[in-house]
């Protein structure tokens, strides 16, 4: 009997002394265990922390070379090399015209001479924030700088100013054709094709601008915004050239709609109606009166009119081909029909859709 509880306590004693080793060691391997993922974490930190550091110096150092460059490229083009003055600057069109205007054709020569003529201009949030129209809508009008990006030339101005041909004077249509400096005229064609235009502010919504006495043509590319300043911008006592101020040769005697006319726009308008700058057919017609106010033929369609008069023996009078001919008009898609008498009157016959 004693000896069986001397072998149980034996056995008893070694599976203690086993249990307490496995424990100690279990403990051991978990306290370096964890002291070595400490030390990896701490490791792993410092490689961060000298990543990140290293990568605030790359930043640092890439942003002083961005900034010596610009500075260096507006040294360049600000001085003007020994050859020939520089030939480009880093600009490109912040917006876009959406135009009553849907081609050339009618587009008004001048600006505000057609106060129903709207159009929305429309800016790329990408290049100009909402942020920048703040304070804008506090003037009633603004200057607009812009392309003349339907300019049948433009591919001139690619060439070498020696093979360029471009005119230095230009047809003037208050001049009936006679030629004018360029400098001298507001002409479109221009060595560098940028146009300067006034508009009134109707109101700024979000990134786009409402505005209205335009005589801008659709898509036309905007490459700044001013405000209009009476104080400065309107100079007392400016003169200009007496054939400027002729605009009666270019006013109509009458404008008439033709009795089919109000029947077709009434039956086009659903075709435009939800994306029209207007609200109704009958704003519509106005805009079409007071475009058609002004004489919008090209100087070679005038003068091909005045070349078909024949002279009577008794009266002079239009031939049949002058007095037929008819000429269109395409506003927001809509084609509008009209010509123009002997007299100068101007009978609208119809209006159809035509979409782009």
């Amino acid at each position: 009997m004693a000896n069986y509880t001397e072998t149980s306590y034996s056995k008893w004693l070694t599976l203690s002394i086993t249990l307490t080793l496995a424990t100690i060691s279990a403990s051991a391997a978990y306290m370096w265990s964890k002291r070595r993922e400490e030390n990896l974490n701490q490791k792993l930190i410092k490689e961060l922390q000298k990543s990140l550091e290293e990568s605030f110096k790359k930043c640092a150092a890439e942003r002083k070379g961005r900034i010596r460059a610009q500075q260096d490229l507006r040294k360049a083009m600000t001085q003007p090399k020994t050859d020939k003055m520089v030939t480009s600057y880093p600009m490109a069109p912040i917006a876009i015209i959406r135009s009553c205007f849907s081609t050339r054709n009618g587009t008004p020569r001048q600006p505000l001479i057609v106060p129903l003529a709207r159009a929305c201009l429309m800016f790329d949030t990408t290049l100009v924030p909402p942020a920048s129209l703040e304070g804008l809508e506090e003037y009633s009008h603004c200057w607009i700088i812009y392309v003349f990006h339907l300019n049948t030339d433009l591919d001139k101005l690619w060439k070498n100013p020696s093979r360029s041909k471009l005119k230095a004077k230009v047809r003037v249509p208050r001049l009936k054709g006679e030629k004018m400096g360029l400098f001298a005229t507001r002409s479109p064609h221009r060595p560098c094709p940028i146009g300067l235009t006034v508009a009134k502010v109707e109101s700024v919504q979000g990134n786009s601008i409402l505005l209205s006495g335009v005589d801008l043509v659709d898509g036309t590319p905007v490459l700044d915004v001013k405000p209009y300043l009476p104080y400065c911008d309107s100079i007392e006592g400016a003169t200009v050239p007496h054939w400027v101020k002729m605009d009666d040769l270019l006013v109509v005697a009458s404008v008439e709609f033709s009795e089919d006319f109000i029947a077709t726009l009434t039956e086009c308008w659903p075709a435009i109606d939800k994306k029209s700058l207007y609200t109704s057919p009958e704003e519509f017609q106005i805009l079409i009166k007071q475009v058609l106010s002004w004489d919008i033929r090209s100087l070679s369609q005038r003068t091909q009119v005045k070349e078909n008069c024949v002279r009577t023996e008794t009266e002079q009078a239009y031939s049949k081909e002058g007095r037929d001919i008819i000429y269109h008009l395409n506003l927001e898609g809509l084609d509008v029909a009209y010509r123009i008498t002997s007299n100068s009157n101007v009978i609208v016959e119809s209006v159809t859709f035509s979409p782009k």
